[in-house]
């Protein structure tokens, strides 16, 4: 009879250790005092961002949408895709249409180098990338990568759409009271891992 009580704490646990357990190679700490820094896990494939402190989940907002190209490695403007990887946010403002955006720092220099080796970008697009990046500036947001993405509210769309489909053009949202919610725990330079 015990053991049959302790079924769904141990299911909980399973799944705690099943979110948590890859991030420790997944996340890059380059010393030990980061690892109380607080930085966000965006799981697309269960459709949940995860506040994390170190490898310790602080809160956690399901029925999250992403982007309804789905998600992609390598993304290409306007495919309506999540890009996956590593990222940060890099600014934060009020939006009227959305009510709250995080944006991004999307592209990465090492998804530009993954689009330069494939083609899919000119050497002179990369540059671009890289000098932005190179003086701590956002990269391009012009570029066949696409660019402008970020986390955001719902504002004016449709909260039974948000409940029933992924819907963005690429960014991952929330409800506006999640997104507010979420603002009291990040800042400019937040590690974002979107997986």
């Amino acid at each position: 009879m015990h053991v049959l009580r302790l079924i769904p704490v141990l299911t909980a646990v399973i799944r705690c250790v099943a979110l948590i357990a890859p991030l420790t190679v997944a996340m890059p700490l380059a010393n030990a005092t980061e690892t109380y820094e607080k930085w966000l896990l965006i799981d697309t494939q269960i459709g949940k961002m995860v506040v994390m402190r170190g490898i310790t989940p602080v809160k956690s907002f399901d029925n999250i949408a992403i982007g309804r190209g789905g998600v992609r490695k390598q993304r290409t403007a306007g495919d309506k895709s999540t890009p996956l990887g590593n990222f940060e946010i890099a600014w934060i403002k009020d939006s009227e249409k959305y009510h709250k955006f995080l944006g991004l720092s999307y592209p990465t220099l090492n998804l530009a180098q993954e689009a330069l080796e494939n083609d899919r970008i000119s050497t002179k697009t990369f540059n671009r990338i890289k000098e932005a990046l190179d003086q701590g500036k956002l990269p391009p947001q012009d570029t066949e990568l696409g660019g402008n993405l970020g986390i955001h509210g719902l504002g004016e769309s449709d909260r039974s759409i948000h409940d029933s489909f992924n819907w963005t053009n690429g960014c991952v949202a929330l409800t506006d009271e999640q997104l507010d919610e979420l603002s009291q725990s990040v800042r400019v330079g937040t590690p974002v891992i979107i997986r």
